[in-house]
């Protein structure tokens, strides 16, 4: 299993992810004026260590992690490393902490949840429009 997390192939996720390394913390980066958190993950198959930085969904201590890819028919590939993986590394300005992710069925905590996602960013609710899967959200305690 490889310690060192490894960058994103798509290119401005990777540069994302640079940013925040090269700064020490999610600070350095917003998108479309709006804060991130840099989420570290282990590959479902691979063991490998991965960077994920997503929009920051936060509540009382614990994060949100929204699996929209934008809408697309099929759920980000870091959804199913979650899935198999759930101790997630969760970083938020210079703070990293270890946390457990569970996905959220159907129902009131989701519901919740999609609120503050939405709220946080906007485009979450475009992105669920547009496709017929239920965007998957896991929270992180």
């Amino acid at each position: 299993m490889s310690e060192t997390p490894e960058l994103s192939p798509t290119d401005w996720v990777r540069e994302q992810t640079e940013k925040v390394l090269e700064a020490g913390t999610t600070d350095a980066v917003e998108l479309m004026g709006m804060k991130i958190v840099l989420f570290t993950t282990t590959g479902a198959k691979s063991g490998k260590k991965r960077y994920t930085p997503l929009m920051r969904v936060e509540e009382n201590g614990k994060y949100a992690m929204v699996a929209s890819r934008g809408g697309a028919p099929k759920h980000p590939l870091w959804y199913f490393n979650v899935k198999a993986n759930p101790q997630v590394d969760v970083q938020d300005g210079d703070t990293v902490k270890t946390m457990t992710a569970r996905e959220l069925p159907m129902g009131a905590e989701r519901d919740h949840w999609w609120e503050l996602a939405v709220a946080a960013y906007p485009p979450y609710a475009e992105y669920q429009e547009k496709t017929t899967r239920v965007i998957p959200v896991f929270v992180l305690e």
